[in-house]
């Protein structure tokens, strides 16, 4: 039996709520903006599925209101799979956009321990993406994390405890929730 969101969400605690989550976004916004505008070519926008799905729509906003155009494409790599503890990575899909000679911004929900952004980096640099740069809503604190694997960008920090919402979910519940909870300990 699926456990129930309602039931996660009575003992959990909020972590960050959408007044916060907006200003981050919109501060990674500018950030990305100044890096990417004097380009001549749109940057390859992709989005990690599902979880970075709320995060990179937002933030594809914030940066349309700021000029810059992106070229929209998406994969979906998880370790998750409606789990609350990852395990070996699986493609469900590959971008279909040519990388080769293009700069890549990765956008995904969490930097965790960074398995799936190394592999999917890794992957982007392997199709011959001329730069691959990473935006995350949350990194979660803890050592744990894939030597050299950071994020570029990143919106907020995540107690080392199981989080969801804004993209990422609990047993595949709760990625609509407009903020970032963390399960009781």
């Amino acid at each position: 039996m699926t456990p129930r969101l309602a039931d996660a969400l009575r003992g959990a605690e909020l972590i960050h709520g959408r007044p916060t989550l907006e200003a981050a976004i919109a501060r990674m916004a500018g950030q990305i903006h100044a890096e990417y505008r004097d380009d001549a070519m749109p940057p390859l926008f992709l989005t990690v599925m599902h979880g970075g799905l709320p995060f990179a729509a937002q933030l594809a906003f914030a940066l349309g209101e700021l000029g810059l155009d992106v070229e929209f494409d998406y994969l979906h790599a998880t370790r998750y799979r409606g789990q609350t503890t990852g395990s070996g990575l699986a493609w469900l899909h590959r971008p279909a956009t040519p990388m080769r000679g293009r700069r890549v911004l990765l956008v995904d929900d969490i930097l965790d321990e960074g398995h799936t952004l190394h592999a999917v980096t890794q992957w982007c640099e392997d199709q011959n993406a001329a730069d691959v740069r990473v935006a995350v809503l949350a990194v979660k604190l803890h050592d744990r994390c894939l030597e050299g694997v950071e994020a570029d960008w990143v919106g907020v920090e995540v107690p080392d405890r199981y989080v969801f919402g804004y993209g990422m979910d609990y047993h595949e519940q709760g990625r609509n929730l407009p903020a970032i909870y963390a399960l009781a300990e």
